[in-house]
């Protein structure tokens, strides 16, 4: 019983080996375009996200001062 625990690990190692045989990781140009993009985005919804909230948050204020 001992026997196939060790082998069901072994296996288990051997195929996480070979998936991350076939992992394909981006060269740097690319990573350095994802970057640039992720990072570009992330900042302009926050930028969104703040106006809106300013925005809100004055009108708000104008009713509960009605």
């Amino acid at each position: 019983m001992g026997d196939t625990k060790k082998t069901q690990k072994t296996d288990w190692f051997k195929g996480m080996k070979a998936e991350f045989r076939k992992i394909v990781w981006p060269d740097q140009k690319s990573l350095t375009r994802q970057t640039i993009a992720v990072v570009s985005v992330s900042v302009a919804l926050a930028l969104i996200i703040k106006i809106l909230d300013m925005i809100m948050t004055i009108g708000i204020d104008l009713l509960v001062t009605l």
